[in-house]
């Protein structure tokens, strides 16, 4: 009985909890962690819900067609039917461009970024630097952490020894660049992912709704350890994170 309970309030709190870790077998999103992914999500859906109608109605068509022994040449031969089923996809497009104009932009813009990230690839681990404090940079490097060396609820080959601590309700601006080749800086839940290139700095920015711990890791195939460079988000309140920017500058 006791067994049973504990199953079901399991089942029930995985239902009901937030999905910040990729799980096996999922096909869908993770839970959006920025108002940019809450977006994208919710665009998806709306493709989704075209789409379905889309394909429903032409596997109807299909069948009529397949099923059906009349023949009616207005049906395939009409300059009507020619003009609906040119202006029918044609605004199908006009109303899916829109909003996927607008969500290309969302992602593009950074708006006053009150903190600033460096985040460079290494072959094979990511190392962070934060500038924002006076002449004294905080900086660490982010290695995985080993199956053997991992404690009990911890996730393989997605935990780190230094998470990149950000603030809840801050915009975060994150410039991104490689040390030696191609990397790519992604986390799903914040709707981040942009390429780390040697030589060059790229820029991207997020804005974390709520507390939580955010896993990424490189999307960019970068040698034979590509698979084993995460990156983890750990997103506190303000006061937490302003205690640990003081922990480092001490330490540093």
């Amino acid at each position: 009985m006791v067994y049973y309970l504990s199953s079901c309030a399991y089942c029930v709190q995985s239902i009901f909890s937030l999905k910040d870790t990729p799980e096996p077998w999922q096909l869908g999103f993770q839970d959006a962690a920025s108002p940019v992914m809450e977006e994208i999500i919710f665009f998806h859906d709306q493709i989704m819900f075209i789409l379905i109608i889309i394909i429903t109605i032409v596997f109807w068509m299909i069948a009529r067609v397949l099923t059906t022994k009349r023949y009616n040449k207005y049906l395939f031969e009409g300059t009507l039917i020619e003009i609906i089923w040119t202006l029918i996809p044609a605004g199908v497009l006009v109303f899916i461009a829109f909003p996927s104009l607008k969500l290309l932009y969302l992602m593009d813009e950074v708006i006053d970024p009150a903190l600033t990230i460096k985040a460079i690839g290494h072959q094979w681990y990511w190392s962070y630097e934060y500038s924002d404090y006076g002449p004294e940079t905080i900086e660490f490097d982010s290695y995985m952490v080993p199956t053997s060396d991992l404690n009990n609820g911890d996730l393989r080959l997605l935990e780190v020894d230094n998470r990149l601590i950000v603030p809840i309700q801050t915009q975060v601006r994150v410039l991104v660049t490689g040390a030696d080749v191609l990397h790519s800086f992604a986390v799903p839940s914040l709707s981040v992912k942009i390429d780390a290139v040697p030589g060059r700095l790229n820029h991207t920015s997020f804005f974390v709704k709520r507390p939580g711990i955010f896993y990424g890791q490189c999307s960019e195939i970068c040698g034979a350890n590509h698979s084993f460079m995460p990156i983890v988000v750990e997103a506190v309140s303000l006061e937490k994170y302003i205690n640990w920017v003081a922990t480092q500058s001490q330490e540093a």
